[in-house]
């Protein structure tokens, strides 16, 4: 890029600072890519509200098919997103990522004790 002059030398210099971590903001990208599926997101709010949940009550809770739920709980689960704890036969799934949670509560989701 050429050489142009900075009506604001200081701000352009904090500005470029902000750049300084290309992997944050490639891991920030993926994240947001993440929550850019709506399914994905519900599954999401969904994880949030009712930690500890079957995959089937979770396919219902959203009207998805079990196999489309397994998948995208897969894929948040190899980006560290959730988690399983297996219960007898039932495969029960969390959040596990405390940033996502706290985004959650910013995108305004709750906790079942919570209200609005």
């Amino acid at each position: 890029m050429p050489d142009v002059p900075a009506i604001d030398p200081g701000k352009r210099a904090e500005a470029a600072a902000a750049l300084h971590d290309d992997h944050a903001i490639e891991e920030w990208a993926s994240r947001f890519a993440l929550l850019a599926d709506p399914n994905r997101l519900r599954l999401l709010f969904c994880l949030h509200r009712a930690p500890g949940i079957a995959v089937s009550d979770l396919a219902a809770a959203c009207g998805m098919s079990d196999t489309s739920v397994s998948h995208a709980l897969r894929l948040l689960r190899s980006n560290g997103w959730v988690r399983f704890q297996r219960q007898g036969r039932a495969i029960l799934y969390s959040l596990d990522d405390d940033t996502i949670h706290d985004m959650l509560h910013r995108l305004g989701a709750t906790h079942s004790n919570e209200h609005s």
